[in-house]
Parts: C-alpha cells; sequence; structure tokens
C-alpha cells in the first residue's frame, strides 16, 4: 500500500523537564512519595535523560496526579478526538482527499478507554460517511502504531480502490500515576501526548513511498514487564528495568529475519535513551538519530512516537536505491513490530 499522506500534532501546553519537576514540588502527591522517590524525580526532570520537553492535553496539569479516575478519563474523551482530528485534518490536506471521501478510519490508542472508541467521535466530527468502516485498536500498547498500518493493509487487499487513513493518538497525561516504584517514576518522567495520521491507498502517491514487508513477534510470557494495569480506578504503568534488554532482543530477532533488501536507516519507537541505547548497540551502524530526536522533542508519546520519527527521517533523508527505511515499534504484550518504507 502507498503513503499519501503524513501528520503529526501535539497538545499547545509545552513543559520543560524543569517545569516538571516545579509541577511535581507544588504538588500534594509528592508528600506520599517516600526521600528516594523524590531524588529519583529531581534527577530524571533536573538532568539530561535525553527528554527536553513535553507537550501535555490535560488541562489541570498541576494536580495531574490527584485527579480522580472519573476526572482523567473526561479528560481523554474530550482531548483524544481533538488531537486526533488535529493530526487527521492536515494528513487529509496534503494527500487532497476530504473526509466524506475515507472509506475507513483506524485508531489506536491505549492511554484510555471510549466505547465506542476515538474513532466514532472523529467520525462525526469531521463528517465521515454513515458507511465508512471504522475500527479502533486498542490494548497494543506503544507499539500499536505499525499493526494498524498492517490493518489498513489488510483492508486496501480486499478493496483496492478504498482511501484508508490511520491515526495514533495517545494521551498519556491522562494515564500518569504517582507512587514509590521506580518503573511508575520513570513513566512520569518520560511520557507524553500526541498523534499521528496517515493516508494510504493501494495507487501511488507524489512520494512513491510504500509500506511492505510487515512482522510482528509476541512475547506473552513477558507480559508483566511493560503493561498497564487498573489501581485505585487509574491506570498504573508497569516498566520493569529490563525492559531496554527485552526491546532491544525483540528488535534484533524481526531484524534477523527481515529478509535480503538493504535498509538504509532504522526508524524505532523513541521508548527512552536507555531503549534506544540497547537497540543502537543491537544494531550497530544505525544511529536511531531521527528518534532520538523526536525523544528530546517531545518525549515518549507510545505509539505515535515511531511515526514522528519517520516524519523526522523524511525531512532529511528518502527511501531509494540504497535502501528502504525500517520501522519498528514494541511496547506492551511484551510485543515487537515492523515494515518497510521502500521506493522502488
Amino acid at each position: 500500500m502507498f503513503l499519501h499522506a503524513l501528520a503529526t500534532a501535539v497538545p499547545a501546553q509545552r513543559f520543560l523537564q524543569p517545569q516538571c519537576w516545579d509541577i511535581v514540588e507544588r504538588s500534594p502527591a509528592r508528600l506520599r512519595l517516600n526521600k528516594r522517590s523524590r531524588l529519583i524525580l529531581h534527577s530524571l526532570l533536573r538532568g539530561d535523560h535525553g527528554v527536553d520537553q513535553r507537550h501535555f492535553a490535560v488541562p489541570e496539569i498541576d494536580r495531574i496526579f490527584d485527579l480522580s479516575p472519573d476526572e482523567l478519563n473526561r479528560a481523554f474523551r474530550e482531548a483524544a478526538p481533538q488531537l486526533a482530528e488535529s493530526a487527521l485534518l492536515p494528513a487529509l490536506e496534503q494527500a487532497g482527499v476530504r473526509p466524506g471521501q475515507l472509506d475507513a478510519l483506524l485508531v489506536c490508542t491505549c492511554t484510555g478507554y471510549l466505547c465506542p472508541g476515538v474513532s466514532s467521535y472523529v467520525a462525526e466530527h469531521l463528517g465521515l460517511r454513515p458507511n465508512a468502516y471504522l475500527q479502533d485498536l486498542v490494548g497494543l500498547g506503544c507499539g500499536a502504531a505499525i499493526p494498524t498500518l498492517r490493518s489498513a493493509q489488510n483492508f486496501l487487499a480486499a478493496q483496492p480502490g478504498a482511501t484508508v487513513a490511520c491515526i495514533a493518538v495517545e494521551v498519556c497525561s491522562a494515564a500518569f500515576y504517582l507512587d514509590d516504584d521506580p518503573g511508575v517514576l520513570i513513566s512520569a518522567c518520560l511520557f507524553s501526548d500526541g498523534a499521528a495520521a496517515t493516508v494510504w491507498r493501494s495507487e501511488p502517491g507524489p512520494s512513491q513511498l510504500r509500506a511492505t514487508g510487515f512482522d510482528t513477534l509476541h512475547l506473552p510470557m513477558e507480559r508483566d514487564k511493560l503493561r498497564f494495569e487498573m489501581q485505585n480506578g487509574k491506570l498504573r504503568n508497569l516498566l520493569d528495568r529490563t525492559v531496554p534488554e527485552l526491546a532491544s532482543g525483540a528488535v534484533k530477532t524481526l531484524w534477523d529475519r527481515r529478509g535480503d533488501r538493504a535498509v538504509s536507516r532504522v526508524v524505532s519507537h523513541s521508548g527512552g535513551v536507555d531503549v534506544l541505547d540497547a537497540i543502537g548497540a543491537a544494531l550497530p551502524g544505525y544511529s536511531l538519530e531521527s528518534s532520538r530526536t523526536v525523544l528530546r522533542d517531545f518525549g515518549n508519546m507510545s505509539s505515535p512516537s515511531v511515526l514522528f520519527a519517520l516524519e523526522e527521517s523524511l525531512r532529511s533523508a528518502q527511501p531509494g536505491p540504497d535502501g528502504d527505511f525500517w520501522l519498528v515499534s514494541f511496547g506492551a504484550g511484551f510485543s515487537a513490530h515492523s515494515c518497510r518504507i521502500a521506493r522502488d
């Protein structure tokens, strides 16, 4: 399937990491933390750990750790569709497509739960046809963008003349939690909000870029190393210290079965500095520069991150005769996913 547009969006609220520390300092929630936890937060937010700034959609960010489950869910319901539309509208404009011309809309998210899903709200707000196919993918975590593209490929295989849009949208600020667990503390210092939208057709677009070579790996025995759980009615991220090693091993498995076509650039989900360092060590010769730039400028936005990194990569280089771009994402499950962006 061929890429006709790619656009990204972040909330207007932008916070430097030291400003995030100021929020923690003002929050009554910090009084629930032990001294070691406060030192960890201070080190992560005041030091250089690969993230300079983050964007948050939840309006009452100063109260983020004290909002009730109902307030967090309400914030997700309001912010996620708006953020999704902020990415989709410029993507549609790039592709020369009106919302009513979309045959399918696929949305992935993991930082909130709506039934019907985010796709229903976007379809209503933008005026999609009543017979447009809507699909919401939940529960795939940070790795979800690539499986969503694979679902779009399957739809286009069944309906070759269709136009399909995919959105990866996360409001991680609606899933912030704070306690003395190191993984929870790291999550609070790393994650942020964003959305990425793509438009696909069976025939080539102006860029001639296509997605191909999809692959996946799931390791359910490692599920508890990285997943959400519900605690006190809120989403709480479980993040084990072995995640960098687990991610790099999964990525290396997918890399080893990528096939014979040359790869000029690896575009990875921006999981975190330790994760990117581990992946870089597993794939020597590839800098992961675009992924590091996205991490620095936006933090870890979960599922949209790999598409932000693709957008960043396409600003400076293009797939071509010297090789394809190889995209890889990973997250809850534990799972990892890959595909190629090629120009033949």
